[in-house]
């Protein structure tokens, strides 16, 4: 497999610390309210990244964490009179429900930023002895940012360039504008912990620092996030991690694009904000799957309704196709034949297809399109006319939800339950199409149409789903 990796701007073979084995830290939600359409992307991508890996049989830790102490936290506590921990945990579990929602599998491990204030420590004073860092008198620690000569070599700006956006707020008693907080000192108010240098709590960057080392040891396979992270955020994780182990910090760097919303930056005073609950309820969560895994991660995407409703018609066409086949396995007993080799073959060459884009930089653009062409093959191949055999129907159907679940596509069980009444209408339409009575038949198929039941005739028996 090649992968993009941000640090040497080139794709690279995936070659693994250990063989078959993959460690990954992807960089998870700040909890403080519901997550945003721009966070369902890196949440997505790299589920697909997880599934993927496994699905070649490698076994990958995935860990995503949880920043449950942060300014944005502490204001929302302010701001619902209350603390800290009762708005993460009431934001992890929201995040839970569209995780699961969007068929994002659980992490291996869910680090959580407060459990793990001793790691934290551990990182900063080790920092500080080194002389990378330094209390400032106040509370607070600084890494000096000088200190690392390569730091920039993950946004491939020179330290020129990137001093010049850098100031001193108000209260900061730093050496160098560049140089950024490893941890807070306690203001009135606000969680804290005991350190050597007084209360006080951690800094945003040193949290995923010391929760991947926590969790993956001092070097990882690969860390994910999406782009808006790569400076400062994982910058600044990099020069602390590698200042204080000495050792690459990770191997690869995969970043996923930013998400438009009608062609304009997503913001909340353009008030084109959109939580992923909010598009749900309106829309349902896989449309919102299928749009963040449609194009290449590395791409932007841009979201509107239109295309919101372009993504549920091509589900629409991929479940049609997959109840199609379902129905046909239903329905027939026949045998193996020796005709049905090359329709075999032209099925297993859309797994190639489908693998060889997944392995160019996990393609998920061309992937599903490899995957729309096994759905085209089926339908063209698997008809009742054709009378396939049992062999066959179930070779494809397997194939078929292989892809798909890589995707992690086709998740939502079909749910459509046809009532009693209608059921007997079924039934009575059939068996007046059997006494050739076609007025109550017909009748009987337009009353079923109004309640948005539509039939087929198929040679094995009468079809039906919901519009």
């Amino acid at each position: 497999m090649q992968i993009y990796n941000t640090l040497t701007r080139q794709k690279e073979p995936f070659t693994p610390i250990t063989p078959n084995e993959a460690k990954i830290y992807a960089c998870g939600p700040t909890v403080y309210n519901f997550i945003h359409i721009g966070n369902a992307r890196p949440i997505c991508v790299f589920d697909v990244l997880r599934r993927y890996l496994e699905y070649r049989g490698m076994k990958v830790t995935f860990v995503q964490n949880f920043t449950d102490v942060d300014d944005k936290i502490i204001r929302r506590a302010n701001e619902e009179g209350t603390d800290y921990m009762a708005v993460s945990e009431k934001y992890i579990a929201e995040y839970k429900t569209d995780a699961a929602g969007l068929n994002v599998r659980p992490a291996t491990i869910h680090p959580r930023a407060t459990q793990n204030i001793p790691e934290i420590l551990s990182i900063v004073e080790t920092l500080v002895e080194k002389g990378c860092a330094y209390p400032a008198g106040n509370g607070d620690v600084y890494f000096r940012t000088r200190m690392d000569k390569e730091y920039g070599k993950l946004s491939h700006q020179p330290l020129e360039e990137l001093e010049a956006g850098a100031r001193i707020a108000p209260g900061e008693l730093k050496e160098d504008p560049m140089d950024f907080a490893l941890w807070k000192g306690a203001k009135p108010g606000e969680p804290s912990w005991p350190s050597p240098w007084g209360e006080g709590r951690p800094g945003w960057h040193i949290e995923c620092s010391a929760m991947a080392r926590s969790c993956l040891g001092e070097t990882i396979d690969i860390h994910c996030g999406g782009q808006d992270l790569i400076f400062p955020h994982h910058e600044n994780e990099i020069a602390q991690s590698e200042c204080c182990s000495g050792v690459p910090f990770a191997h690869y760097w995969m970043h996923n694009g930013y998400i438009n919303v009608d062609n304009r930056k997503m913001s909340k005073s353009l008030g084109n904000f959109f939580t992923v609950r909010d598009v749900a309820n309106e829309f349902g969560y896989e449309p919102i799957r299928y749009l963040m895994i449609a194009s290449h991660y590395r791409s932007p995407i841009n979201y509107s309704v239109d295309v919101l409703h372009q993504c549920r018609a091509s589900l629409d066409r991929l479940y049609t196709c997959r109840e199609n086949l379902e129905f046909l396995l239903a329905h027939t007993e026949g045998e193996a034949k020796d005709e049905e080799s090359p329709i075999r073959d032209r099925f297993a060459a859309c797994r190639d297809k489908f693998i060889e884009s997944m392995d160019d930089d996990l393609n998920t653009a061309d992937a599903l399109a490899a995957l729309f062409d096994l759905a085209r093959e089926i339908n063209a191949s698997l008809t009742p006319a054709a009378a396939p055999s049992r062999a066959l129907c179930e070779y494809a159907l397997s194939l078929y939800n292989e892809l798909a679940g890589v995707l992690g596509l086709l998740y939502e069980k079909k749910a459509d339950s046809l009532d009693a009444e209608i059921e007997a209408l079924i039934e009575q339409r059939s068996a007046a199409r059997k006494n050739k009575d076609w007025a109550a038949a017909d009748k009987i198929r337009d009353e079923l149409k109004a309640r948005n039941i539509v039939l087929e005739d198929t040679p094995n028996g009468v079809k039906w789903r919901k519009v």
